[in-house]
């Protein structure tokens, strides 16, 4: 019999009768008021191709509990689509939602005393929101990630939701006519699923299953496949085991395993929003964990995968490559993973992985042999220096020059930022510079990914540098640095910067440099003044007065 004592307060607490009454009311008949209560944290909606296929798994996990000898309750939370809120006020939401999404799940599991969560989700922020409530409930859990969306077809190539992004700024530059465009469009996201490169969704997922908080291959299946559903039947009754078993997220979310997941985000080219959210999952989960932690790792792990954005191939190829798994397994034969990691199976990682080659397959190249890397280090840099003294994160793979010193051409906002680009007022060798985008001065710290594809799309990726105490997406490739801390609205240096300024990015030696004199600084610091709230009602304005630094995760609590 499983350790349910949480859902027993209710079905046999000093209350029982009346607590009975409403559960059989839901369709507790006698039999069942033994049995683990098990909560379907359910992200579907018709928002965002990431998450429409969500409710079908809910409903498999909800028939596969029953079997299993648990008692399902099915609840709601939400998403935002990145994609489609891209470039807009609504994508000040999007880092929001990871709160909201995580304070709904462990209101609603806390609430109702369940004794395990297993979390679906789909679109970017669902993954470390739902990873960030498992850490505070401490129940057993385990997250299905709702998969990948297969790569859609146009004029013979392949492309992802980033390749519409792109075509703006081929256009913009006469680089493609209309009928490209709007063939690259229509043509660009086929069906459900989250975005296809190693963008931020599919990069969470693969550290999921690295962490081991998901099963082994479940991170790059594709959404409209059988298998994905199959996996989650079997997420269902892995999470049944845990229960009985007592197997607690605080038993698996550790250091080791948070450096596995960090050293999987490296070999795989993953996302520069991996930093932050593991950062917030780290907190919260009372793991130490600093951003200089990802900085070391980067040293140490090679990039094995070619991957969109910056390379050929998208998630379900990885897939057919053989996975996070074979990923897994030649950092682990590497000295690179822990693999006495405990997994939510109740295996350790290496015996997850025996079975495993210790090499990939001869007849692919998604994935590099060991010997034969895309690169030879990671490519999400910590760069620091007095325009960053918590730090910065840039994505280095993909650039021709790791070092750029120009002049600064500095917006107050996105908006003012893309209409510079479209404008074609943005030349080589500039530094573009789009400050109160952070966490609080957006507020919510808004992804970039409009005016970095459109420069990327003019032919200017390589000789344009970017910077940002925003966000970007995962999509997005280039000389580009986000997460500047800190931010513009609180004084840091970003906020300082004039036009017309010399900066200074160098990947290679991890600096980030406004070239003034402390003297200048100290003068114009003087002068400086906080920008009044953009909002003061609201989400956003709860929001703005308790997130942290983007250097600290952006945490709320």
């Amino acid at each position: 019999m499983s350790d349910n004592r949480r859902s027993k307060a209710i079905t046999q607490g000093v209350q029982r009768s009346p607590n009975r009454a409403m559960l059989r009311a839901v369709g507790f008949t006698n039999g069942d008021f033994d049995k683990p209560i098990v909560g379907i944290s359910n992200a579907h909606s018709t928002i965002t191709p990431c998450n429409m296929g969500i409710g079908s798994l809910a409903a498999r996990a909800e028939q596969a509990l029953k079997r299993a000898g648990a008692m399902p309750q099915m609840f709601g939370t939400i998403t935002i689509s990145d994609g489609i809120s891209m470039g807009t006020e609504g994508m000040k939401y999007s880092l929001v939602s990871r709160e909201v999404i995580a304070d709904s799940i462990e209101t609603v599991c806390n609430g109702q005393s369940m004794d395990g969560v297993i979390a679906i989700g789909g679109c970017d922020k669902n993954m470390p929101g739902a990873m960030i409530a498992i850490s505070r409930l401490n129940i057993p859990a385990i997250f299905v990630y709702g998969g990948t969306i297969k790569p859609g077809h146009y004029r013979g190539r392949d492309l992802t939701v980033v390749s519409a992004f792109e075509a703006v700024g081929q256009f913009t530059a006469h680089k493609i006519d209309e009928e490209e465009l709007t063939g690259i469009e229509r043509n660009a996201c086929p069906g459900a699923g989250s975005c296809g490169g190693m963008f931020t969704a599919n990069t969470m997922s693969s550290a999921f299953e690295a962490m081991g908080m998901s099963l082994p291959y479940s991170s790059t299946m594709a959404a409209e496949d059988a298998e994905k559903a199959e996996n989650t039947a079997k997420s269902a009754e892995v999470l049944v085991q845990a229960i009985k078993k007592q197997i607690l997220p605080l038993d698996i979310i550790t250091r080791k395993s948070i450096e596995n997941a960090i050293a999987v985000i490296m070999a795989v080219g993953g996302s520069t929003n991996a930093v932050l959210h593991f950062l917030a999952i780290a907190h919260t989960a009372g793991v130490e964990l600093s951003i200089d932690d990802f900085e070391t790792m980067r040293g140490r792990v090679p990039v094995l995968c070619d991957l969109k954005p910056s390379g050929k191939y998208v998630a379900t190829d990885l897939h057919r490559a053989g996975g996070v798994p074979q990923v897994m397994k030649m950092l682990l034969d590497h000295g690179l993973l822990h693999g006495d990691a405990l997994t939510i199976t109740g295996q350790t990682i290496a015996e997850v992985l025996k079975d495993i080659p210790a090499e990939p397959r001869a007849d692919q190249d998604v994935i590099r042999p060991w010997n034969n890397p895309m690169y030879a280090q990671g490519h999400l840099a910590v760069l620091k220096g007095n325009l960053a003294t918590e730090g910065a994160v840039a994505k280095i793979t993909g650039v021709k020059n790791a070092k750029i010193t120009g002049p600064a051409r500095v917006y107050d906002s996105e908006e003012a930022c893309m209409q510079a680009v479209l404008d074609q007022k943005i030349k080589a060798g500039d530094v573009v510079v789009v400050r109160y985008e952070g966490p609080k001065g957006g507020p919510g710290m808004r992804e970039m990914l409009s005016p970095t594809s459109a420069i990327i799309g003019a032919g200017l990726g390589d000789s344009v540098g970017l910077i940002t105490d925003g966000r970007f997406s995962g999509g997005t490739y280039g000389m580009v640095v986000g997460h500047v801390a800190p931010e513009a609205a609180v004084g840091g240096t970003i906020a300082l910067v004039q036009e017309g300024d010399s900066i200074t990015i160098d990947a290679e030696a991890r600096l980030l440099q406004l070239n003034v004199s402390d003297e200048e600084l100290a003068c114009r610091r003087a002068s400086w003044q906080a920008p009044k709230p953009r909002y003061t009602t609201g989400v956003l304005a709860k929001y703005a007065k308790l997130v942290s630094s983007a250097s600290k995760g952006a945490v709320t609590d």
